[in-house]
């Protein structure tokens, strides 16, 4: 039986979906009477999300997942670039930004054309079968990034006030576990205001170490120290760190349109790198002495000498790691929420935190055991080749083949209009 006429319709909010939903008519032989006009005006009656959470939060919250322990204590960064010089360092810093907003910006288009709200629904199109691999070294991901915050939470603690660095650690633990619990809307407030203080403390970091030491910056940048293994080490720490792009999934609900999804991945590297930038010019005032240190963050401040400053500094990697080992937390329970969903089901605040409470258990112990050297030095570098291979190479082969070719058959389709005349 033919249907001729729907008099009415509840339309989904973005432009995309609705246009999904015109051509599914279409497909169905039911007449719809759309013009370009009625378009536009239904799109400007609906909620539109403001230019925040369409464009700036995505960025945010990716730089929420890589800054975690290794960045913001400086550890990452003497581990990946300062064997490269302060030069060389700053090359395989920009490799890594370009790399991430390329990596953002095809996560971005494959997540909304293919409807994935979650890194399980987005494998599943990605991998086909092979889902399950990403789910495994994302697991091991989780504990291993967990157990650098944890660690780092520790050493900042007993750096601080001289207390057992089993107290941060679970300091920290108790934080990330209350506020993942509360589920999208609660993480998304963490990710808006530590960002605000976090930028706010790297920029006076850097106006202060700026201003003390400039000599030690100019001089450590004129010396030609070796430039050796730049690329590698940048294309290393994008490869780790690009996991972030799909972890957060859920703050793409406030996409509106594929231009939102180009715009907000390619601004997502720079906003992610951009605190790391200037940290690294602090940390090459010291090179090569500061190469080796556990905290370089915490070497750099006792020679500024500004104990108030050096205080708020360390509150700030504390925010950092707050906001990194939640939004790790908060991906995997939305794993499991997406998979609730699709059995009627819906996963509860004290489900949400025992989750999140059981995984970071188990962190503490690696934490203890390893330290956040040893972590950083070869859980990175060992799950950087495992994501290359289950998430980058696939993403920018198949990924954006697939991408494209959605998009031309769209295009296939041509104008509404000319499918839609108006009239029954």
């Amino acid at each position: 039986m033919r249907l001729n006429r729907i008099t009415e319709l509840t339309l989904p909010s973005d432009e995309d979906g609705i246009r999904q939903v015109y051509r599914l008519l279409h497909a169905l032989s039911i007449r719809a009477t759309v013009t370009h006009s009625t378009l536009e005006t239904h799109l400007r009656s609906q909620t539109t999300p403001s230019v925040f959470k369409r464009l700036f939060l995505p960025g945010f919250a990716f730089k929420a997942v890589v800054i975690g322990g290794g960045y913001a204590t400086g550890r990452e960064l003497a581990q990946y670039f300062l064997p490269s010089g302060p030069r060389g360092g700053l090359l395989g810093m920009l490799l890594a930004m370009a790399l991430w907003s390329l990596i953002c910006i095809v996560t971005f288009l494959f997540a909304r054309s293919t409807g994935s709200r979650d890194y399980g629904a987005f494998f599943r199109h990605l991998l086909g079968p092979a889902w399950f691999l990403f789910d495994t070294a994302y697991t091991c991901a989780v504990i291993v990034g967990l157990s650098v915050f944890g660690a780092a939470a520790g050493a900042i603690v007993t750096a601080l006030f001289g207390w057992p660095e089993i107290v941060g650690t679970l300091g920290l633990i108790a934080g990330i576990a209350a506020i993942a619990a509360f589920g999208s809307d609660s993480v998304e407030r963490l990710f808006k205001y530590a960002t605000y203080f976090l930028y706010g403390v790297y920029a006076l970091f850097f106006a202060l170490t700026f201003l003390k030491s400039f000599g030690r910056i100019e001089a450590s940048f004129s010396t030609p120290y070796p430039m050796t293994h730049w690329a590698t080490g940048g294309a290393t720490y994008a490869a780790y760190n690009a996991v972030g792009a799909v972890v957060i999934l859920p703050v793409l609900r406030h996409l509106t349109s594929t231009k939102d999804a180009v715009i907000s991945g390619l601004i997502a590297g720079p906003l992610a790198m951009l605190p790391a930038v200037l940290f690294f010019i602090c940390l090459a005032a010291y090179y090569p002495n500061i190469d080796a240190t556990v905290l370089p963050s915490d070497y750099v401040l006792r020679r500024l000498n500004v104990p108030v400053f050096h205080f708020v500094f360390q509150l700030m990697i504390l925010a950092a790691l707050l906001e990194s080992g939640t939004s790790l937390v908060h991906a995997v329970n939305e794993r499991v929420a997406g998979i609730l969903r699709a059995r009627g089901h819906a996963l509860s605040v004290a489900a949400r935190l025992w989750i999140s409470g059981g995984m970071l258990v188990v962190s503490i112990f690696i934490a203890a055991r390893f330290g956040l050297v040893t972590l950083i030095a070869r859980g990175y570098r060992a799950l950087a080749y495992v994501f290359l291979a289950v998430y980058v190479a696939p993403l920018l082969t198949y990924g954006l083949w697939s991408f494209i070719r959605s998009r031309r058959a769209a295009i296939k389709r041509d104008e509404l209009s000319a499918y839609f005349p108006k009239g029954p």
